[in-house]
């Protein structure tokens, strides 16, 4: 495999650092019935991220954090596995499956090469783990490696437009104005911490998305219900009910 690209190891070490942040919100969500997506928790019912039938389908979470959505699936009927660039992360994910009685295998390791055989799974998934951390060109090929005939791609990420009008400051919120360029956008790096992020235009996502061998099924912008909350602090209620700030893709492979 090489040398370790420098963002797999910087982001190790800031999940690393932030596990502990995380482990309450993985718990209360671990305990929920319903999945609910995203910074503002929109149920599944309306959002209708998930297939209908999940029972009997192999699953890869890729950047699984603490395992709450391998757990939803697996509740379904679901056979998840979950990886993660971050062991703190997968310490918490592993004492909640204690917690909450119920296991599935979580490997330590990079989402952009999953040590598992191709066609492995029936549908990989990701919300905010892979669809950001991880170079698309790298992660994106390599769940079409991961899936089997027809099987399905589906990640949750940040809004195109809320990455250009963010601010470079820590706990600043989504503006009005454009403050970065359209074009050219892939590697994200901020002042406040370590961290890099990963964020593609929509047309040069959709490139990607063929020449891995997938067909765009949908693309879900976000709007939250009225009453919504998060406890984020880079966009607010006001301006993602005007502008997606959250998008989901949904794509296939052919049968």
């Amino acid at each position: 495999m090489g040398e370790i690209r420098d963002y797999v190891v910087r982001n190790r070490g800031s999940w690393d650092g932030w596990a502990r942040e995380y482990e309450e919100i993985g718990r209360l969500n671990w305990a929920q019935d319903e999945p609910s997506w995203g910074i503002w928790s929109v149920p599944e019912s309306q959002l209708h991220l998930l297939p209908d039938d999940l029972d009997g389908l192999d699953v890869i979470e890729l950047g699984c954090g603490t395992g709450y959505v391998s757990a939803w699936l697996a509740r379904r009927g679901a056979r998840p596995v979950g990886i993660d660039n971050s062991e703190a992360q997968l310490r918490t994910a592993r004492a909640l499956q204690r917690e909450f009685g119920l296991e599935f295998p979580l490997l330590h390791g990079n989402a952009e090469e999953v040590p598992l055989p191709d066609a492995s799974f029936d549908l990989a998934i990701s919300e905010y783990g892979a669809s950001i951390w991880c170079d698309p060109y790298r992660w994106i090929p390599e769940a079409a490696r991961l899936l089997r005939g027809a099987g399905q791609l589906i990640f949750l990420l940040n809004g195109v437009l809320a990455m250009l009008t963010m601010p470079d400051e820590e706990n600043g919120a989504a503006t009005d104005r454009l403050l970065r360029p359209y074009f050219g956008m892939h590697r994200f790096e901020w002042s406040d911490d370590d961290s890099v992020e990963f964020h593609l235009p929509h047309g040069a996502m959709i490139t990607l998305m063929r020449r891995s061998g997938f067909a765009v099924q949908e693309l879900i912008e976000i709007r939250p219900p009225d009453g919504s909350s998060t406890r984020v602090p880079f966009v607010t209620l006001e301006w993602a009910q005007r502008w997606p700030c959250e998008e989901v893709w949904k794509v296939s492979k052919p049968a």
